[in-house]
């Protein structure tokens, strides 16, 4: 690791609000040159996964595995708030990466289409083109009031900096619902798509984001927030929205001695990977394609979620988010795997409400087995 020449440990007492805490999400998704918006899908349809459809405005148990359907009214959690006068909140601290330090992601961004240009063409954007650019990041930390110093502490990885778990935390850890872990909330590099590096890191099929976040991120992560991070799999987890989505799976699929946890909303399991891979050709399609299906179990708890009108590219048929979670669902089934696929009535990619709904409970399942202090 090339020594940091940037240390600010910037210590902010919570507080953080749910509006600001939302804005560190995935960017949302964007429908350029008049593309049509995507299809309203039925989960009961033929060919889709069998589902237990609750009544609107009921989440799914946080005990139970399987497939659900839920929506289409979300209402955000009240963990999603700042918790209230007189209960611990935790801390957050706050260090800068930048590209200039870094030995496995240099920069690029992706050069500017023509005007009025369509979308790529190729499979997976293969035509697109990328020129060098630096990049910089802030990765902020939460530590947790009830985390005892120089023990090591279970945490989670948040992709695009996310801190939607911060006040959530705050509720749930006090009620002894959750262990008491850290959160590292680690934004990418900039961009999105094929060419960006944001693509480049979080839609690539294997365990390089890994490698980085494992040699630059965590080492940074202990020293600046003064934490000893677990190197127990069972207690780390990683959580993502999008393409942080797949790149959270990327993470533990390829180094399950590192993750077994996994928690993802809209995750994009579809064709993104730039540049082409010949190992790898359908990028993260793949995992439910090739990669789970053709490889015994792996010792991971999975968590997905998608909308009735999430993301949807009839371009060459590997770019239907809906389908991807459908087919991750299927696959994971067939394995053995613990997991649970949440279908939202209502929802499109992303969906803040319904995620602002489901997080509290789904952080709950994503953690479940881990042993609590106290209980």
């Amino acid at each position: 690791m090339k020594p940091h020449s940037f240390l600010t440990a910037a210590i902010i007492l919570i507080g953080t609000s749910i509006a600001s805490a939302q804005s560190a999400g995935a960017p949302a998704a964007k429908r350029a040159g008049g593309r049509p918006p995507a299809p309203t899908r039925d989960p009961l349809a033929a060919g889709y996964v069998k589902a237990t459809e609750l009544p609107d405005g009921q989440v799914p148990p946080v005990e139970a595995d399987g497939n659900f359907i839920i929506g289409p009214t979300h209402v955000p959690s009240p963990e999603m708030s700042p918790v209230g006068a007189g209960v611990p909140q935790g801390a957050i601290y706050k260090f800068r990466l930048s590209s200039t330090e870094s030995s496995f992601y240099p920069g690029i961004a992706r050069d500017q289409a023509a005007p009025g240009a369509a979308d790529p063409a190729g499979a997976n954007g293969s035509t697109v083109t990328s020129h060098p650019a630096p990049w910089t990041r802030t990765v902020s930390v939460y530590v947790p009031k009830q985390y005892v110093p120089g023990t090591a502490a279970p945490f989670m990885i948040t992709c695009d900096g996310d801190g939607r778990a911060f006040n959530v935390l705050d509720h749930l850890i006090p009620l002894k619902k959750v262990p008491v872990m850290v959160v590292v909330a680690i934004p990418s590099g900039g961009g999105d798509g094929q060419g960006s590096e944001r693509g480049l890191e979080y839609d690539t099929v294997s365990g390089k984001y890994s490698d980085f976040v494992e040699t630059e991120v965590l080492p940074m992560a202990e020293k600046v927030a003064n934490v000893k991070l677990t190197t127990d799999p069972d207690g780390r987890a990683v959580m993502g929205t999008s393409s942080g989505g797949s790149c959270a799976m990327s993470m533990a699929w390829f180094h399950p001695e590192r993750y077994h946890r996994v928690f993802t909303f809209s995750g994009t399991f579809v064709n993104q990977q730039w540049p082409t891979d010949p190992q790898y050709p359908h990028g993260a399609w793949e995992f439910h394609e090739t990669l789970i299906p053709a490889s015994p179990a792996k010792p991971l708890r999975i968590y997905m979620e998608c909308g009735d009108r999430d993301n949807y590219n009839a371009r060459d048929g590997l770019h239907d988010w809906v389908q991807a979670n459908e087919n991750m669902a299927k696959v994971l089934a067939a394995k053995g795997y613990h997991y649970k696929f949440v279908f939202a009535r209502g929802a499109g990619h992303t969906d803040r409400p319904t995620i602002s709904e489901l997080y509290p409970t789904a952080l709950q399942w994503v953690w479940q087995g881990y042993p609590i202090a106290g209980d």
